[in-house]
């Protein structure tokens, strides 16, 4: 989500600013057509160790921003999904160049499988290092109908089939929440795309770019990425300029539609006669309502207690500011145990680490979301998270068309069970949720079991781009080989959660969605129930006590792996 800035720049500085910047990449894109895979690829390893050298300054620099206590076990978010992300999509980008350089598809070791009518790509794990880290954790990419395993490997490499043609300077606006998106992002249009890059961040990043600028040092020698900073009035004199040839952004559909149609009167009118104010392609990731459907089973105590803190956890990491973050929890109104499972889940929200509300404007949704729901119970320490009951399936509930992006999660009850439960439960997301960008399932094995068949054709029904069985959709996320953005199909003037993907790291054609699936329970109760996965308690879980340190060393081991230092992850992870 894109926060609206007021511009505070002289508009000719502005224009001497990004006219150098453009004039610059207009050369480095001469470069970049001259420079061969092994040249390309040498630049990202040079990248991916300058990521490990620089990955202290960088959470130093997150923190900071986030107004996080340094010594926080919550500063691991900020090595995950920082560094430690985009160190594992440079090594696997890097991968995907030296397979096209050897003239072999980077599928051809691929393992396919088949989910109904459509041709899957195994994601997760790739090798033994993944198996060891993320034991119990998969993810596998799903092929668009019609796309055949022959096809995704004669087409896999996309722009880097022919690096010699470019496709000129795409401007990309970054995020202000997770760090790692604006980098990874610039890597997705240099690489899958072809184009050289002017990077603008949005302003509440604004303090990472000399760090960023340190981590892109080879390409930004090259002249192939430029690092901008300031207010709107730069971004829409960046993406506007005649020289940009495609924009791609992270944020809102609100800023999306605002860079697309423009504001006011005139934008409604531009819309309904499909006459975009922006006069050029644009790609997108945005945000939307994500749901988290429970299926009824017969929990444990323990079971009850580790989902609900998994599910305060997909809505309070970093705060609640993620385009994914689930805000609204699907619950079958006849299960047994929903009011011990609801709960529980307020327990978790509530007994949760605090911390600041960094992102602008977050105070007044919550505030507008409890005007509206003023039945909601405030919880948390200073009585900032909002848990929503009492929702209507049926209405047209504000919590169902607006994203919060703030520390605010509903219920919603339906009723029945077993199948009938499973179908209105993935009939309400689909149809009554704004956005496509992730939905998680919660449910327990025998649960799955019991619906066998149905369950599949359930997963195939959900129209997300990311769908996570037993875990959080930002293991997608953090799956560099993985996709990650809307389910296809949108459009400009109804855009949800965006068009097109990113990461992708083997740069994969026509995908329609990834799915990722991991264990129950946690390690040893996982084994001693016959999951055979030997994780703990997820580093990215609000509530572990030790992922600043599993965090910190994750990221050393992306930038570089070694054998030695498996040990001390495993270590730090087992006391989480």
């Amino acid at each position: 989500m894109e926060c609206a800035t007021v511009q505070t720049e002289q508009a000719p500085a502005a224009d001497k600013v990004i006219d150098a910047a453009i004039s610059d990449l207009a050369e480095g894109e001469k470069k970049w057509s001259r420079l061969p895979l092994t040249g390309r690829r040498a630049l990202l390893d040079r990248m991916r160790a300058l990521t490990g050298q620089y990955a202290q300054e960088w959470v130093d620099a997150a923190v900071r921003i986030k107004g996080l206590d340094a010594s926080s076990p919550l500063v691991g978010e900020e090595w995950m999904s920082g560094p430690y992300a985009l160190a594992t999509s440079l090594a696997a980008v890097s991968g995907t160049l030296e397979s096209l350089e050897r003239g072999v598809s980077p599928l051809a070791n691929a393992t396919f499988g088949a989910a109904g009518d459509r041709v899957t790509v195994r994601a997760l794990p790739t090798g033994l290092y993944d198996e060891l880290l993320l034991s119990g954790f998969r993810a596998e990419v799903w092929l668009q109908r019609g796309v055949s395993s022959a096809a995704a490997k004669a087409n896999a490499g996309l722009a880097q089939l022919d690096p010699t043609r470019t496709h000129g300077i795409g401007a990309v606006l970054g995020a202000g929440n997770i760090t790692s998106i604006a980098p990874l992002d610039t890597i997705y249009e240099l690489i899958a795309h072809n184009r050289v890059v002017a990077l603008k961040l949005n302003p509440v990043t604004d303090p990472l770019r000399p760090v960023f600028e340190k981590i892109f040092a080879p390409f930004i020698e090259l002249g192939v990425v430029r690092v901008l900073t300031g207010g709107a009035g730069i971004g829409g004199q960046l993406v506007n300029h005649e020289r940009v040839a495609h924009v791609h952004m992270t944020g809102s559909a609100a800023t999306h539609d605002a860079i697309v149609w423009g504001t006011g009167p005139d934008a409604a009118a531009r819309k309904a006669a499909g006459t975009p104010l922006l006069q050029k392609p644009i790609s997108s990731e945005l945000g939307g309502v994500s749901p988290t459907i429970v299926l009824p089973g017969r929990w444990s105590t323990a079971d009850l207690e580790f989902q609900a803190e998994h599910l305060a956890t997909q809505r309070l990491h970093n705060g609640g500011y993620n385009c994914v973050a689930a805000q609204a929890v699907i619950v079958s109104a006849d299960w047994p145990q929903k009011d011990q499972f609801l709960a529980a889940l307020a327990a978790a929200l509530d007994r949760a680490p605090g911390r600041r509300a960094y992102y602008p404007g977050s105070d007044d949704r919550v505030a507008a979301a409890r005007t509206t729901y003023p039945e909601a119970r405030s919880l948390g320490a200073r009585g900032e998270r909002l848990l929503v009951t009492g929702l209507d399936p049926a209405a047209a509930e504000t919590l169902y068309s607006t994203e919060y992006f703030a520390p605010v999660l509903g219920v919603v009850e339906l009723p029945g069970t077993g199948t009938a439960f499973a179908r209105a439960a993935v009939d309400t997301a689909n149809d009554r949720l704004t956005g496509t960008l992730g939905a998680n399932i919660v449910a327990h094995p025998d649960s799955i079991d019991e619906l066998g068949e149905e369950f599949d054709a359930l997963i195939a029904r959900l129209r997300y781009g990311t769908i996570a069985i037993n875990a959080w959709t930002a293991v997608g996320y953090l799956t560099p080989t993985a996709s990650w953005g809307a389910y296809p199909g949108h459009t400009l003037d109804d855009v949800q959660s965006g068009i097109g993907v990113v990461h992708n790291a083997w740069l994969i054609d026509r995908i329609e969605r990834t799915v990722v699936r991991g264990p129950f329970r946690p390690a040893p109760r996982s084994i001693l129930h016959r999951e055979w996965a030997l994780s703990p308690k997820p580093p990215w879980f609000v509530t572990n006590r030790t992922a600043a340190e599993t965090g910190r060393r994750l990221a050393a081991f992306g930038a570089d792996p070694r054998w030695s230092r498996l040990p001390a992850i495993f270590a730090s992870a087992l006391r989480g």
